[in-house]
């Protein structure tokens, strides 16, 4: 279970104040198999290698959708466009795990592979979870992608000072 925030250490609060000073892009992995479908909005990912093409994600131990993605294993990490603003919030849970993929139906495509693909997403990263290594509250998952799909050019969405910020490829203008 995550620490209440008033039980966290003065090193905890300001680790947590540097890090809201991190931005970082914004992804809802899904995941559907034997143990359900899931999904949880998630800011801790990055790419490990491109041989073979691995990225990491960090999800909490506590997380309802944390057990589900482990066990069913398939996964996509949808990476989000500025336009996916309301499906992170349901996804970050404002909306019941249950009922996060009712809430947003209409953008999941389930043709395209054997998990949830977030359709008009920059990019989806569909793979394995090839290992995991827990630190702390976290488990650091692995996964190896064996479909990329990219999406249009339109922007990003980033997570900064605890809020969500859409980005545009055009940040000059």
């Amino acid at each position: 279970m995550a620490a209440n925030i008033t039980q966290l250490t003065p090193t905890q609060r300001e680790f947590r104040t540097a890090m809201a000073n991190l931005s970082a892009g914004v992804n809802i992995v899904t995941t559907d198999g034997p143990r359900g479908r899931a999904g949880i909005t998630v800011s801790a990912v990055c790419s490990v290698t491109d041989s073979p093409p691995t990225m990491l994600v960090c999800v909490n131990r506590s997380s309802r959708s944390h057990d589900v993605l482990r066990a069913n294993e398939r996964v996509c990490i949808n990476v989000l466009g500025p336009e996916h603003q309301d499906v992170a919030l349901a996804f970050a849970g404002s909306v019941p795990p249950e009922e996060r993929f009712s809430v947003s139906a209409d953008v999941w495509d389930h043709s395209v592979a054997a998990v949830p693909v977030l359709k008009g997403s920059a990019a989806s990263i569909v793979g394995r979870i090839t290992g995991s290594a827990t630190q702390g509250s976290h488990s650091v998952l692995f996964v190896e992608a064996d479909r990329v799909i990219v999406g249009e050019d339109s922007g990003g969405l980033v997570y900064f000072q605890r809020r969500f910020h859409p980005i545009s490829t055009a940040l000059g203008a």
